[in-house]
């Protein structure tokens, strides 16, 4: 079967059977055994402005069929696994066509429901694996230093009636379980100003992964300068580098998850992360730096900007008193000397 044939089946279809045509168009597409990048991107032309308007039957038929295609267009894919994971299932689960890099943008993006089906992945990327892993048990996650009997024995209790409970709200249990691991996790001695609100925090990562992933570099930047109290100079400068180091450190200092800050770095500099040692590396840095160290650098990037400012404004200053000195009374007398 040839390029022709999508050609006919569109011929064929009468106007408004947009159902039809979805379906033969994805089968003829199957139906080869190596098709040309020139059939991949006509199926997605021919597909893709349909997409909207077929019904949700099409869109799983659609998937399954193309979960099996080792070759199968990118965009349409992609489209495909946005979908709620009743549809997106099959390709969730077997497609080659979907990277690793993919499915960790998935996991972030739509949570727990697609993250299950990835988990049933044959030959799965180990860490990515652990990642799902996380997400399912939160309270596996960190361990916590020793304290005290009694008030371990109170918290611990505290988690298990929250497990326990029969039906517990999707998303609830879990968020619960991570903000009372993460009041565990930090020092007794940590200041107000250190501590994280799990809400705003939330609603922090919220706006930086959905900046990040539009891939406009200004939009994060600005995101990442709210995020941080910090200038938009600033900003720009930790993510103006060849590497992530910089940026690793701002993600740590607001306490992000591995998962969470291994998607905004991957959005932000995907050609970091070739294969999967690259990841696992990520991923041991970042668990590696204490997080009162990265908020060192925060506030050492804060000085430093405070600095320069302070210096441009008595830069400003001592040029404003030149001018000042030139326009003053003595002018018109240094004037007439020479004169």
């Amino acid at each position: 079967m040839s390029s022709s044939d999508f050609r006919q089946i569109a011929v064929r279809v009468e106007a408004g059977k947009a159902e039809r045509l979805f379906r033969a168009a994805v089968s003829a597409f199957c139906s080869l055994t190596r098709p040309s990048r020139r059939e991949i991107a006509q199926l997605e032309d021919l597909t893709l402005p349909l997409f909207d308007s077929v019904s949700t039957e099409s869109r799983r038929y659609v998937a399954a069929a193309l979960s099996e295609c080792q070759y199968a267009p990118t965009a349409l894919i992609r489209r495909l696994c946005e979908e709620p994971v009743d549809i997106a299932a099959p390709l969730l689960i077997r497609s080659p066509a979907v990277s690793d890099i993919d499915l960790i943008a998935l996991i972030g993006r739509h949570g727990l429901p697609h993250a299950r089906a990835i988990a049933r992945r044959k030959d799965l990327n180990p860490t990515i694996a652990d990642l799902i892993r996380a997400i399912e048990k939160p309270t596996l996650v960190r361990l916590r230093k020793p304290e005290p009997i009694v008030k371990v024995a109170a918290e611990s209790a505290e988690i298990v009636e929250m497990a326990a409970d029969p039906q517990p709200e999707p998303g609830i249990a879990a968020e619960n379980a991570r903000r009372r691991l993460r009041s565990m996790m930090r020092p007794a001695g940590d200041s107000l100003g250190a501590s994280v609100n799990p809400f705003v925090g939330s609603e922090t990562y919220a706006k930086l992964r959905e900046t990040a992933l539009t891939g406009n570099a200004a939009f994060f930047q600005t995101a990442l300068a709210d995020a941080l109290e910090i200038d938009f100079q600033t900003a720009r400068s930790l993510t103006a580098n060849q590497n992530y180091a910089s940026l690793l450190a701002a993600l740590r200092s607001l306490d992000l998850s591995e998962d969470r800050a291994f998607l905004i770095t991957v959005a932000v500099y995907p050609t970091q992360f070739p294969h999967p040692h690259a990841i696992r590396l990520f991923l041991d840095r970042y668990r590696l730096l204490h997080r009162d160290v990265a908020l060192d650098k925060v506030r050492g990037w804060k000085a430093e900007a405070l600095s320069k400012a302070i210096r441009n404004t008595g830069h400003t200053a001592a040029n404003g008193d030149t001018r000042n000195a030139s326009n003053s009374d003595d002018a018109p007398l240094s004037a007439s000397l020479r004169a």
